[in-house]
């Protein structure tokens, strides 16, 4: 059930909205199917981690580099391709809670406030000796504005330098994981101890993953071909989830049969295309490519990509507002 906005409001007011979510991670590697040089990058990390101790601490390191011993690790890649359920592996595989952190939760209404909610942050992280996961980082890592005139750029700026600034203090682990890290700021490249590049699998592995989807009680029709969607559709694994919970859901729904209810070829072959083409209706855009491959407004000469009524948008909304604020002005006058 949705949170009620005025509730929303009311929290962040009073600052009694949790910054992140903690939670005892349940998920594993064995969950998760990656190719091989992803895995080794995970392996490698995890490693980084399980020897921290040796290195600052017996080798002696710790007493040379005051700063910069924790570590962040930057998981980079598609949508559907397994980022967060290997940030909750990592966390489950030494043993700590995962802090899940989504930047709408951190932003604050007050000027100032969202960077002393980032430095909180990690102050709750190392208290707790948690992995701390910043998920749909680039909102929160964003490149500075080099003229911020704004006070929304200067805020943002501000968040970034304080982030920057506890990664250099920070001893434990940091997770960032997004699909667009060209828009990290520079700086955070050095304080990055290992990129792991998450890609879309090869048929082979999305063979594995379709397997993988289904339960043993899962009702698998004999017909169906793994393979041949593996080699057909070249999709992430969260697409593959999803598609085959929309072929279950359409599998119960036909009448039930002496056999028995069970998923077909055509169920999933119509769930992974569902799945396509929703993925095609959040690319859609204001913006249409020209001939020339440049990108032109929409305009009443491309009536398929007009919404209808969309004309009537800004008049109602100047409307609206015009009425709010006289609202407001009769508030204060009575």
């Amino acid at each position: 059930m949705a949170a009620n906005p005025i509730l929303r409001v009311f929290e962040s007011l009073t600052g009694s909205r949790p910054l992140a979510q903690s939670i005892v991670p349940r998920l594993t590697f064995d969950d998760v199917i990656l190719p091989e040089s992803t895995r080794r990058a995970l392996d490698q990390a995890l490693t980084q981690v399980r020897q921290h101790d040796l290195i600052f601490r017996q080798w002696g390191l710790g007493e040379r580099y005051a700063t910069g011993q924790g570590l962040a690790f930057n998981f980079a890649g598609p949508p559907g391709t397994g980022k967060s359920i290997c940030a909750e592996a990592v966390a489950h595989a030494l043993g700590r809670r995962l802090l899940t952190v989504r930047y709408a939760e951190v932003e604050s209404m007050w000027v100032g406030e969202t960077p002393k909610n980032v430095a909180e942050l990690f102050r709750i992280a190392g208290e707790e000796n948690a992995v701390l996961l910043f998920d749909e980082a680039d909102s929160i890592a964003a490149r500075r504005s080099t003229s911020p005139d704004q006070s929304f750029s200067r805020e943002a700026n501000a968040v970034v330098n304080v982030l920057l600034k506890e990664l250099e203090s920070f001893r434990g682990v940091v997770i960032f994981a997004t699909n667009l890290a060209a828009n990290f700021d520079p700086a955070f490249e050095r304080r990055i101890r290992t990129q792991v590049l998450f890609e879309i699998p090869d048929a082979a592995l999305r063979e594995r993953i379709w397997r993988a989807q289904l339960h043993p009680r899962t009702p698998v029709h004999g017909e169906v071909d793994f393979r041949g969607l593996a080699e057909q559709y070249d999709v992430a694994g969260g697409d593959i989830r999803n598609a085959v919970l929309k072929a279950a859901s359409a599998a119960a729904q036909e009448p039930r049969t002496e056999a028995g209810r069970a998923i077909h070829q055509r169920h999933l072959e119509a769930g992974v295309q569902d799945v396509i083409a929703g993925k095609r209706v959040m690319q859609q855009s204001l913006f249409a490519a020209g001939r020339g491959g440049e990108l032109v407004p929409v305009t009443p000469a491309m009536p398929s990509l007009i919404v209808p009524g969309a004309a009537w948008a800004l008049p109602l909304s100047a409307a609206a507002l015009v009425l709010a604020l006289a609202a407001l002005i009769v508030a204060f006058v009575l």
